[in-house]
């Protein structure tokens, strides 16, 4: 009887040039608007700004008006800044929009704060609106993904490690780049034993090989810093996970700005402060992370808890799963992973979170599980014991 094996969704992992494409053609069509609340208003569900799209003519720069859809991501920080709850929000979008722009309109006519709005139009330089994918505070700084993913590649070019980019992804929320070091090899045959990948059936005996690596993320909507993290891949079946051990980051957050109500822009120097410094992070990443020494130690680690028998694998997930908020269709892919993956033990269960990661559709919901494993490891571990 042939063995079950599970599948990689096929709307992640893209390939770094892929990447660029979407960040190139993003950058040509986003816009970043700064504007008191007193200006802004809520139409048929679309919110209007003054001074979205700029009308080049001999007389000048005239500021024209933008309508943009409101995003979900958008919805929320509306929600946040005007404290209106966003169930509610979210449910007059669905059912009485002339509801929700009364009560968006009422609640910005009364505030006297400023706030970044950055949007998407729909065709680069067009007049045809678009969508607001981020409703923000006046002091988010601005660090875009490609600028932020061309400085760590220029880190790592400065340093001449061998570094390959292992797979990518790009949500509403984030960008994830994971980078692996081929040359940073450690056997982990205690780990990897008892483990099947469920994707192919191999076995991790024989393949008993962990790669070095870190992964890179970066917000443009608000969901965190821009961070770069220490991360292991797993050869056999190629499942990741970060290590908790040091986090290099820098939050959205600087000098409030204080231009007039308009297109942001920040200076060239200001961004490239910042951009010098994720360059220089990088180097500094790369001689920590992408070291043998390091990953091994951190593999150990892991094997230290990864061999206690779970002999009640439902009731050890459903435990898990409830300390680290995972939720009941999370637990029950979990739980279908770490049957198919073969490896009754708490590692077992780490690697079930893995691969879940690995197949899942949703990209954020894999970063999750992708910074949690080892959490999981650790958490599998006490509940088995017990």
């Amino acid at each position: 009887m042939a063995q079950t094996t599970l599948t990689v969704a096929p709307n992640r992992h893209i390939r770094l040039p892929r990447l660029m494409e979407i960040l190139n053609d993003q950058n040509t069509r986003a816009i970043d608007v700064i504007a008191g609340a007193g200006s802004l208003r809520c139409q048929d569900g679309m919110l209007l700004l003054d001074g979205t799209e700029p009308d080049l003519s001999d007389d000048g720069v005239t500021l024209t008006t933008g309508a943009y859809t409101l995003s979900d991501i958008a919805l929320g920080g509306v929600s946040e800044k005007l404290n209106i709850p966003l169930p509610y929000l979210r449910r007059m979008a669905e059912e009485n929009v002339p509801a929700l722009d009364y009560n968006i309109n009422t609640w910005m006519e009364r505030d006297h704060r400023r706030f970044l709005v950055r949007c998407l139009r729909h065709t680069a330089g067009g007049s045809d609106g678009g969508i607001a994918r981020a409703f923000l505070s006046d002091q988010f700084l601005r660090l875009d993904n490609l600028d932020v993913l061309l400085a760590v590649l220029d880190g790592i070019r400065d340093t001449g490690v061998s570094v390959t980019v292992d797979s990518c992804d790009l949500t509403d929320r984030r960008m994830y780049v994971r980078f692996i070091s081929p040359e940073i090899e450690v056997l982990a045959p205690e780990l990897l034993r008892n483990y099947r990948s469920p994707f192919d059936g191999r076995r991790g005996s024989d393949l008993p090989v962990i790669n070095g690596g870190f992964i890179l993320t970066n917000s443009e909507t608000g969901f965190g810093k821009y961070s770069l993290a220490p991360f292991i891949r797993v050869q056999v079946c190629m499942n990741g996970q970060t290590i908790d051990k040091a986090l290099l980051s820098r939050t959205h957050k600087g000098a409030k700005i204080t231009d007039d109500d308009g297109i942001i822009d920040p200076s060239p120097q200001t961004l490239r402060k910042f951009l010098e410094l994720i360059t220089e992070q990088t180097k500094d990443a790369v001689r920590a992370y992408l070291d043998v020494d390091f990953v091994t130690r951190a593999v150990r680690d892991l094997e230290a808890a990864a061999g206690i028998v779970v002999a009640r694998p439902d009731e050890t997930i459903k435990i898990v799963g409830k300390e680290l908020k995972y939720t009941e269709d999370q637990q029950k892919e979990i739980l279908a992973h770490f049957i198919t993956g073969a490896d009754l033990s708490a590692g077992g269960i780490m690697q079930a979170v893995t691969s879940f990661g690995r197949s899942v559709a949703d990209a954020d919901v894999a970063y999750r599980m992708e910074t949690t494993a080892t959490q999981a490891l650790h958490l599998a571990a006490k509940a088995a014991a017990t």
